[in-house]
């Protein structure tokens, strides 16, 4: 098990920038403005090599009546007795306060180990502020910066120093929780039901609207599953929402919608799905979670099982992509049904997680096809082929079909109602994938083709097929001799060397000379007869 460390002082110190440095990450909201922290925030953290669970608190102050302030004063007080060792922290540029010196007394009452940090000393401004320091009684300051990350070496240094006689006992490391996530409107009783549910007044609570602007995580077990409550700050229209300071709280809530598991959206029973209501179901629908409706203050309500029907069919009629989510009635007030939240939720992560196998996706889709099989559209029909669940979480389909491009959505929706009619999936969005089967994925270029085989270079050139028109273009373009001989088809014939012009006389002035089987000449005579014979040869 880490080491405990609650950072503590009065508001606007740094106590937030210092713990989201340590964490790692920005989990507290920071601003300008003093006293926008109001819960204890636990997060794991470290310095070094040394694993820290650290406690963000809110500023001290030294009120005692009903108000906000005093509240916020209790919880700093038990996060004080909470943890092993303390940061108390101040700031260097204003110096020492009369609020530092009340709560430096508070303080030394505790038999724990302080480690006094100096905060904003970056600047040459702060020495004055490092020198008065030590009238309260801590000892040596540790100078940092928390927004610039200076002086971490020597705050190290003082926490090895001051741990070495803390016992940290080892504890094995817990199973992954269930996370969920608590939201709705401000004022809705959202942290009110947290503290319920864990029996003790761990959230910040009261009558103002607005109290929680952090999402605050809680670690919880019920009938040994390990559960992570979030609560959340109350989400107004968007219009409405102007300071700066609330868009960081609805930031950090819409954040905690996407890492959550189930989402418990909490509403007053009087004006129970409005507008905003309405949004916010459809963002964790959007968003992939399960959604579980709850129904605050109903120990308010005089006719609870006609109220309990109207808000159902209200769910039903204006969330059709929810239906069947669960819906429970309870007062966190009074604690009336708020015994029935738990296995709600439950329930619907089971059904948010389930897996469908391949064999009864497709016998329940030939069902579907042929009690209502796919419209024609263009004039032709679209043909599904088969069905797989990709994955869970939320419930992932693929559908692959003949032109899937051009199903209808509302033969999707038909689809999608009675897969979860037919497979008990009742609240959980369903995600439906449909996909053209009609490539093959060995084809070249295909998913499963692989590398393109190099056949390397070609060797000769392909050769060039001329068409008919093309040729006679080139033919008209020869010279007019050419051009002649080529028309004509004949080739000009040469006469052979060695032959006496007696002969020729002959023969006659048209006799030509053609080239014999064996290399010899032969000679043609005017009617075209070749005269093979030997000459006759002269009388004696």
């Amino acid at each position: 098990m880490a080491l405990k460390v609650a950072i503590v002082g009065r508001p606007n110190v740094g106590k937030s920038t210092l713990f989201n440095r340590l964490v790692g990450k920005r989990l507290a909201l920071v601003d300008d403005r003093p006293g926008v922290t109001r819960d204890r925030r636990y997060a794991d953290g470290n310095i070094g090599d040394m694993d820290l669970t650290l406690i963000d608190t809110a500023g001290y102050e030294d009120i005692t009546d009903d108000s906000l302030e005093s509240r916020m004063r209790e919880q700093t007080e038990a996060a004080i007795e909470d943890a092993d060792l303390l940061l108390f922290m101040m700031d260097a540029r204003e110096g020492v306060t009369s609020l530092d010196e009340i709560f430096a007394d508070r303080l030394r009452r505790q038999h724990k180990p302080v480690i006094l940090l100096a905060n904003k000393s970056e600047s040459r401004e702060s020495g004055g502020g490092i020198g008065e320091s030590w009238s309260l009684g801590f000892g040596e300051p540790v100078a940092i910066s928390a927004e610039h990350g200076e002086g971490m070496a020597d705050l190290y240094a003082a926490v090895v120093a001051a741990s070495t006689d803390i016992f940290i006992e080892e504890v094995d490391e817990p199973d992954k929780p269930i996370r969920i996530a608590i939201i709705g409107r401000p004022n809705a009783g959202k942290s009110t039901l947290i503290n319920r549910l864990i029996g003790e007044d761990r959230m910040l609570t009261g009558p103002e609207a607005g109290i929680t602007r952090d999402s605050i995580s809680v670690d919880w077990e019920y009938e040994g599953q390990n559960i992570r409550l979030v609560d959340t700050a109350g989400m107004r229209r968007k219009a409405r929402v102007q300071e700066k300071l609330e868009k960081l709280s609805v930031a950090d809530t819409i954040r905690a919608i996407t890492f959550a598991e189930v989402v418990v959206l909490v509403m007053d029973k009087d004006d129970a799905f409005d507008t905003q209501d309405l949004q916010l179901a459809d963002l964790v629908e959007r968003e992939g979670r399960a959604l579980v409706y709850v129904a605050a203050k109903w120990d308010l309500e005089e006719s609870p099982q006609a109220k309990l029907a109207k808000l159902s069919q209200m769910a039903e009629d204006k969330l059709p992509q929810l239906k069947g989510s669960p819906f429970v009635a309870l007062s966190s007030h009074s604690g009336r049904g708020v015994e029935r939240l738990m296995p709600a939720v439950l329930q619907a992560h089971a059904t948010w997680s389930v897996k469908v196998k391949t064999k009864d996706l497709n016998d329940w889709l030939s069902m579907a096809t042929q009690r209502h099989p796919p419209p024609a559209v263009d004039g032709k029909r679209i043909k599904p082929k088969y069905m797989a669940q990709t994955k869970a979480r939320p419930p992932t389909f693929v559908l692959m079909a003949s032109r899937a491009e051009a199903m209808p959505e509302q033969y999707k929706r038909y689809l999608v109602n009675n897969l979860r009619e037919s497979f008990d999936l009742p609240g959980t969005p369903i995600r439906l994938i449909v996909k053209s089967g009609s490539e093959n994925p060995y084809a070249p270029g295909g998913s499963k083709s692989g590398p393109e085989r190099y056949k390397g270079d070609a060797k000769t050139a392909p050769r060039k097929v001329i068409k008919k028109a093309e040729r006679a273009e080139m033919l008209s373009n020869l010279p007019g001799k050419a051009l002649e001989q080529k028309k004509a088809g004949k080739t000009k014939l040469k006469p052979i060397a060695g032959l006496k012009a007696s002969a020729s006389k002959k023969a006659g002035s048209s006799v030509a000379v053609q080239k014999g089987a064996r290399g010899g000449a032969r000679q043609v005579s005017r009617s075209g007869r070749v005269r093979t014979g030997q000459k006759h040869l002269p009388k004696k």
